[in-house]
């Protein structure tokens, strides 16, 4: 049995993966999939974020603790989520088997306008005035997904979650603090895949270049999809982390298809 923690990113929290976790537990046997939020959001949601990173992942090893679950881990982490576990690795190799991080980046491997598109500022900008909790959500759709339309139900979804467990402002404000002071580490001692995408309207897929390059880990790149990946194509990022798990060595750095 292998524990699969998954981590999410800005303002985003376990409910978000929507049915990925349970198909992560079919493609991959013996694993078991456990989605944990970041304090501020959605379990946590009434608590403060902190801006320290070790007061991040301090909070991830104190929750799995908790649930008796016991390392080492696997873990997959979108964007923010992505940060806080190599931050996670570099500080307990120990505690992680591998590593797979989705279109995240970080502020001393790559510069601000290639963190956040510019092309994404005007539609991030609008999220900040937008009152109506399922506009809110049908511009986050538009901002990390290339699906075109949503899947039936999704903004629904996505809406009640908003208002079940809200974010606060404050909370996601220091949240970008806590991503602004997070570091790609120079060495990564953990097995690490990145995962990015081609037409993601956040993150421009060259941040994951440059940290494929700074740690010598392989990176696949999606075609078509959006930040959200899993979203997009779950089974395609299922499909990497099978290839990648067989492969006889786990840091061969030759770009996957």
């Amino acid at each position: 049995m292998s524990t699969w923690i998954l981590l999410r990113g800005w303002m985003r929290e376990r409910g978000h993966w929507g049915a990925f976790p349970g198909a992560l537990e079919e493609a991959l046997p013996g694993a078991r999939a456990v989605a944990l939020d970041l304090p501020g959001n959605g379990v946590h949601h009434d608590r403060p974020s902190p801006t320290r990173p070790a007061d991040l992942v301090a909070h991830l090893r104190a929750e799995l603790a908790d649930l008796g679950l016991q390392p080492p881990y696997q873990v997959l982490a979108l964007s923010l989520g992505g940060m806080v576990a190599a931050a996670w690795a570099e500080a307990h190799p120990e505690e992680m088997a591998g590593c797979v991080f989705v279109n995240t980046s970080f502020g001393n491997v790559s510069a601000p306008h290639r963190r956040m598109r510019p092309r994404a500022w005007p539609l991030a900008a609008r999220f900040l005035f937008v009152r109506k909790p399922g506009e809110r959500e049908e511009l986050i759709f538009r901002l990390t997904s290339r699906l075109g339309t949503p899947p039936p139900g999704l903004i629904e979804t996505w809406t009640a979650i908003r208002q079940s467990r809200p974010v606060r402002l404050s909370n996601a404000w220091r949240q970008l603090l806590a991503a602004a002071r997070l570091r790609a580490p120079s060495v990564l001692s953990v097995p690490t895949l990145l995962l990015a995408s081609a037409g993601d309207g956040l993150v421009d897929p060259r941040c994951s270049e440059a940290l494929a390059r700074r740690w010598g880990c392989p990176l696949a790149v999606h075609p078509w999809a959006g930040h959200d990946l899993p979203l997009d194509d779950g089974a395609w990022v299922l499909e990497r982390i099978r290839q990648w798990m067989e492969a006889t060595d786990p840091w061969a750095p030759p770009f996957l298809g």
